[in-house]
């Protein structure tokens, strides 16, 4: 049984639909004395069901279920998504929980290398690369109704013989939006038309940012040819309506789902070859240019990143058909859902003495 301790919130109804077990529990408080109280609650709850191992996924939440994993002798787990913020000692003390686990997943090898830096004495060789699974089957080109694609399409305003350069990302400025949009006037100054960037995302609050960002759009004379659409819900749809998915970060991305995603579903990527983005893209040189399953340029260079953009919308059928070919399979081979979890689970089996998943428990 999966129970999730949580305060609550939107996937709430499909972890229940999908056979898990809700536990209402005040995870979200920094507070220490809160903290220190939820460690006995937690026991309690642990005490109460049975549980066997505890994975914490978050700060906060991960010191309580340390401290309550720790007095009960059960298997602790976390899971390091990502780069956490603050060097300072107090700072590098409170992000070390991540570390402390067991077992601690590492969501791509540019995190696991992080976590052994940041705390080698902590996490020692107990970190494990797990890469972030996608669900294959939504994110396949049969699953996507061509009706989705061009209500989408029509919702953003794209005309039907426009390409669309896709940026799917919340809108926070270490995402690259003005690099595309740099490159976006660079690929039109070069003649290339019949393109539309789309940013899909939610501007969280960041009202400046959006207002520098329209400010640039027109500066460069780009108000007809950028535009943001806001939040995007069905995003297999979004990549299918794209003819190329830009992933332009100016700082390390902990992990490439939208890479990810976007090969799944067919659509060209071109993402910066920086943090663990480009453990999701077969590129030169690591791989020859006819082997490739997207593009990687350097982080912040508008202009290589208009090229590349050039060169996905300038395929030929059967060269774009071969790319597509190539991502799904590496996709595939790498990063599914189905090896994510099995992967996980022996993990939990390791942990308890127990046979994997289909070997008896």
């Amino acid at each position: 049984r999966a129970l999730v301790a949580t305060e609550g919130g939107r996937l709430v109804g499909e972890l229940q639909a999908k056979g898990g077990a809700w536990v209402p529990f005040p995870a979200r408080s920094k507070n220490p004395f809160a903290m220190a109280v939820n460690v006995g609650r937690l026991a309690r709850i642990c005490r109460a069901e049975g549980v066997e191992l505890i994975h914490a996924r978050s700060r906060a939440p991960a010191w309580v279920a340390l401290g309550a994993a720790r007095r009960l002798g059960l298997p602790f787990v976390t899971t390091y998504h990502g780069s956490y913020a603050g060097r300072s000692p107090a700072k590098l003390l409170y992000n070390s929980v991540m570390a402390r686990g067991d077992v601690v997943i590492a969501n791509s090898h540019f995190t696991a290398d992080a976590i052994r830096r940041l705390f080698p004495q902590v996490a020692g060789d107990r970190v494990r690369v797990i890469h972030r699974g996608t669900d294959l089957s939504a994110f396949t080109p049969g699953q996507v109704a061509p009706q989705r694609v061009e209500a989408l399409r029509r919702a953003w305003g794209v005309a039907p013989h426009e390409r669309v350069v896709l940026l799917a990302a919340r809108l926070t400025a270490w995402k690259g939006h003005r690099v595309l949009i740099e490159a976006a006037a660079a690929m039109r100054a070069q003649g290339l038309g019949d393109f539309t960037v789309v940013l899909a995302g939610d501007p969280q609050g960041r009202t400046g940012y959006l207002r520098e960002l329209d400010a640039m759009i027109a500066a460069h004379g780009l108000s007809d040819q950028v535009k943001r659409v806001g939040h995007c819900s069905d995003m297999p749809a979004a990549y299918r309506a794209a003819s190329v998915v830009a992933v332009p970060s100016t700082e390390p991305e902990a992990f490439g789902r939208a890479a990810v995603e976007a090969q799944a579903l067919g659509t060209p990527v071109v993402v910066s070859d920086l943090g663990a983005v480009p453990e999701t893209v077969l590129a030169p040189p690591e791989v020859q240019a006819s082997e490739r399953t997207g593009w990687r340029v350097p982080a912040g260079d508008s202009q290589a990143l208009a090229g590349a953009l050039a060169d996905a919308l300038r395929l030929g059928a059967s060269a774009r058909d071969a790319l597509v070919r190539r991502a799904r399979r590496h996709v595939e081979a790498h990063f599914s859902l189905e090896m994510m979890l099995a992967d996980t689970l022996a993990i939990y089996a390791e942990l308890l003495g127990a046979a994997p998943a289909g070997e008896g428990r």
